[in-house]
């Protein structure tokens, strides 16, 4: 696969390509103050859609440059956060409106505000950054210090104005709060990423300390003026909610192809993946597996856009990739019955709206497996597994400048997600591909932002979920690691079967920007489970401080 990928890819490099870029890494609040600006100022990026997550720089530095021509109707923190978008994206801009610029420090380093070493010559630019998480905390529930301890780099330049690259890498050691020591024991792995060690004990263990490198990296090359094409290993973020139904960013980077199209109001995007079907503590090659999308948005106005997407999730005998989903206009579906397989294809659409340059509704809504008769018998049939998601976001709430406010509602079906065996259901690496909580559960979500100052960033979230979990021995349809061969029941399925869970769980966090991506973080999480199961309630508060340098914030958001 890798082969065929890298041959597909190299042949594009006989094409006359204009200007390409990379991207924005994903992080929740870098993409916040893009979105704002989205919604407030929606004619300044008529072309720039929202439904697949990472953005290009380029396309935020034109943004912001459009923005700041606002300035007079921007309020102190928007020129701030405008200003911040120019400076981490300088290399896509024309360079004019760029302010707040530092003087280098001893005449190489800090010469761009963003950047600790950066080159600037005709036809290549080179940006190098460390990468810093530096958090200790106390967590009610387990004794001795929680930590993240994060040293690493980044690196990322163009080439020729065609050619964008990226790496990142990093070393790790941490020991995390105990309701993240849960869902470690239950998925023998550590959320978010791959490979690990832990270290001062032996297995998993609430005192337990993690080893563990986390390393992304792509090529990104502009094929034509509205064709580009990326390869690496990295993650991608699907839909315009906190939450997606489809593909997130809680699983680990895995290895991609990826297509994209932009032209007059569309952009078609494929996506083909290889991925890790479990993983063991073992040495030997792990089992693959491959997942294959194809996504089309249209901007039917700056203001509205719609999508539809399909995917499938398969294994051949020996890890083979079926060249026939390599077809990036086929229906998926007919593709899966004429081979006479037993993959798993998913459907689906998704919106956004923006409605009078103050707020946004979105949502999604996808199919795993659908039957209208059972459906109208109204008999709860395993099989009838669907999701979908309903949200809203609010700027400058009552307004006041720059206090935002998010609701997002998601409900998922039992055994959604869920497949015969390891190979086809919707995981990478032991962890959900979509929604980090699985199946079976019906979630709010409210989120309420207020920037007082440019470099202060108040944050509250809440997440009520209500689920089902699983029992040792039977399989209720929330954790999508499960087969549901195994399923508890055939008929009568609803939300919340099973042990019945109400959780509660909220973020308080101030973050202070002390220069350009240099964070101090506190943080104050709350969390409140009700469960049929009396050793699974349980109340508990965790209190972090962190310092953070070109690094998103670590979020266990389960």
């Amino acid at each position: 696969m890798r082969i065929l990928f890298t041959a597909v890819f190299l042949n594009f490099f006989f094409f006359t390509a204009l200007a390409q870029s990379t991207y924005v890494p994903l992080d929740p609040d870098t993409y916040h103050r893009i979105d704002r600006f989205l919604i407030k100022f929606p004619d300044k990026a008529p072309n720039l859609h929202t439904g697949i997550k990472p953005y290009f720089r380029k396309e935020v530095a034109e943004l912001a440059q459009e923005v700041i021509r606002e300035n007079d109707s921007l309020s102190r923190a928007d020129q701030f956060n405008a200003t911040y978008l120019l400076n981490d994206n300088w290399n896509y801009t024309n360079r004019v409106n760029q302010t707040n610029y530092n003087k280098p420090f001893l005449k190489y380093f800090f010469r761009q505000p963003a950047d600790f070493y950066s080159v600037d010559v005709p036809d290549f630019t080179l940006r190098v950054n460390p990468v810093v998480h530096f958090e200790a905390g106390r967590d009610t529930r387990v004794d001795g210090m929680r930590y993240v301890n994060t040293r690493g780099i980044q690196v990322e330049g163009q080439l020729d104005e065609k050619l964008g690259f990226y790496t990142f890498i990093a070393e790790n050691q941490a020991r995390f709060p105990d309701y993240v020591n849960d869902r470690i024991v239950r998925d023998t792995i550590l959320p978010h990423e791959g490979y690990f060690k832990p270290f001062r004990t032996v297995g998993y263990d609430p005192a337990a300390g993690y080893d563990f490198t986390t390393a992304r990296g792509y090529i990104n090359y502009a094929a034509s003026k509205h064709l580009s094409l990326q390869l690496g290993h990295d993650r991608n973020f699907i839909g315009n909610g906190y939450r997606s139904l489809v593909l997130s960013d809680y699983a680990p980077a895995y290895f991609f192809l990826k297509f994209n199209v932009n032209v007059w109001k569309l952009q078609y995007t494929n996506l083909f993946t290889e991925m890790n079907a479990d993983y063991e503590f073992r040495d030997q090659l792990l089992p693959k597996k491959y997942f294959a999308y194809h996504h089309l948005g249209v901007n039917i106005t700056p203001n509205v856009n719609v999508g539809v997407f399909e995917s499938v999730i398969y294994a051949r005998d020996k890890g083979h990739f079926e060249l026939e989903y390599l077809n990036p206009i086929i229906f998926y579906r007919s593709v899966e019955l004429m081979l006479g397989s037993n993959d798993n294809a998913l459907l689906g659409l998704d919106f956004k709206a923006n409605v009078f340059k103050t707020a946004q509704v979105y949502g999604q809504l996808m199919l795993d497996e659908f039957s209208l008769p059972n459906v109208r018998a109204r008999n709860g049939w395993w099989g009838n597994k669907q999701a979908f998601q309903l949200g809203a976001k609010y700027i400058d709430v009552a307004k006041i400048n720059n206090l935002d406010a998010q609701v997002e509602f998601n409900f998922i079906r039992p055994y959604t997600y869920q497949h015969e065996n390891k190979f086809t259901n919707y995981q990478h690496y032991q962890q959900p591909l979509a929604h980090p909580m699985g199946a079976n559960l019906y979630e709010w979500i409210g989120i309420l932002r207020y920037q007082p100052l440019g470099r202060l960033n108040l944050t509250a979230k809440a997440f009520y979920t209500h689920y089902g979990a699983d029992t040792d021995t039977l399989n209720y349809g929330n954790n999508v690691l499960l087969s549901y061969n195994n399923r508890a029941q055939e008929y009568n399925n609803k939300v919340g079967q099973g042990l019945t869970t109400d959780q509660l769980h909220v973020e308080l966090t101030a973050s202070w920007q002390l220069r350009h991506n240099m964070f101090l973080d506190v943080k104050q999480i709350l969390r409140k489970v009700d469960s049929q199961m009396a050793t699974r309630s349980y109340n508990s508060a965790y209190t972090t401080v962190a310092f953070r340098w070109n690094i998103p914030q670590r979020l266990h958001e389960f």
